[in-house]
Parts: structure tokens; C-alpha cells; sequence
């Protein structure tokens, strides 16, 4: 295995899904307060769930979007 080969491989991974998710997120909140189905000062449960199934991997994330 070569080290430095994976770990450029995780890291574009993340990024591309940090970069999408936060696009996504941001569209939906847009379209969440310009329907009225969410408020400004919303603070919005979020779950993350990252899934290899070549590895036997799911592993699920849990926060909080917080719009105020």
C-alpha cells in the first residue's frame, strides 16, 4: 500500500463531501426560510453517515446546524 497515495485519496474524498454537503445544506436552509418552514434562529439536528461497504464500514455522525 502506498501511504502517501491514500491519504491524498481520503482527503479528496472529504473535501468533495465537505464542499457537496455544504452546497447542499446551504440550499436547502435558503429554500427552508423563503417557504417558511424553518426559522432564522432554527437549530437543526444533522446526521452524517459515511458508508464503505468494501470495508464493512458504516459509521454514523450526529451534530447540529445551528442557523442563529
Amino acid at each position: 500500500m502506498n501511504d502517501e497515495n491514500f491519504n491524498i485519496s481520503i482527503r479528496k474524498f472529504l473535501k468533495m463531501v465537505g464542499v457537496s454537503s455544504q452546497r447542499e445544506i446551504e440550499q436547502a436552509v435558503a429554500k427552508g426560510l423563503a417557504i417558511g418552514s424553518v426559522r432564522g434562529d432554527a437549530r437543526l439536528p444533522a446526521t452524517m453517515t459515511l458508508d464503505i461497504p468494501g470495508l464493512a464500514l458504516s459509521v454514523k455522525f450526529d451534530g447540529e446546524i445551528s442557523l442563529d
